[in-house]
């Protein structure tokens, strides 16, 4: 593999950890397995049966799981601590045939930024989601976040420019989301929580107190 296809690769897998770590081991060990897609020394431990079998049971929990709401978002929550450092060590992985530590440390640390970024994304729209009674939208999310793995990973292996654009652009989306997301979750919180937030406090009118004294006298 040539260096663009190698750094695709790398952020490319770590990107699709933070999103569905399962079928990111199963679908990049399945194309090495099979000689579709030559995998770099440092990933081909992703053909081994047993790790195979493993990512494949995991990967049929997680499909189940992710679409029940509320246990979706506990999973997500439990599994921070799971794809960051996979998609990390992913990335440091696909690059250590380099043969320069200075890139397999850049491909570590950028890997768990792209891990990062891409899981914040997804479990923090799916919480909101969640606040829907309904579950058909978090069904279509789960799907969705389903195709766009596999969509994301063909290109970074068979299309390293185009997949190149595609990160950029889901980057960009996920940097306009993520402020509506965060908001979302904080009226949420407020909702449970049964507290006032800094919008609710600023709606207060001057003379509030004033007024409700004056009454009680």
């Amino acid at each position: 593999m040539d260096a663009l296809s190698i750094i695709t690769l790398a952020m490319g897998a770590a990107w699709a950890s933070g999103i569905n770590l399962y079928a990111t081991v199963l679908l990049v060990g399945l194309l090495g397995t099979f000689g579709l897609v030559p995998l770099p020394d440092g990933l081909s431990t992703l053909t081994s049966p047993i790790v195979l079998g493993v990512a494949g049971v995991a990967y049929i929990i997680e499909f189940f799981a992710d679409k029940i709401p509320g246990l979706d978002s506990i999973w997500d929550g439990i599994h921070t601590f799971i794809r960051i450092p996979a998609g990390a060590a992913m990335a440091a992985g696909a690059t250590a045939g380099l043969g320069e530590d200075y890139m397999v440390a850049l491909a570590l640390l950028g890997g768990a930024a792209v891990a990062a970024g891409s899981h914040a994304t997804k479990a923090g729209s799916r919480a909101v989601i969640n606040t829907s009674p309904e579950p058909v939208t978090n069904w279509a999310a789960s799907f969705f976040e389903d195709v766009l793995v596999v969509v994301g990973l063909l290109l970074a292996l068979f299309k390293p420019v185009v997949f190149l654009i595609f990160l950029l652009v889901f980057f960009l989306a996920a940097l306009w989301l993520l402020p509506k997301i965060w908001r979302g979750l904080w009226r949420l919180y407020q909702r449970f929580a049964g507290k006032q937030g800094p919008d609710a406090i600023a709606d207060q009118r001057p003379g509030f107190e004033l007024s409700s004294l004056d009454r009680n006298d």
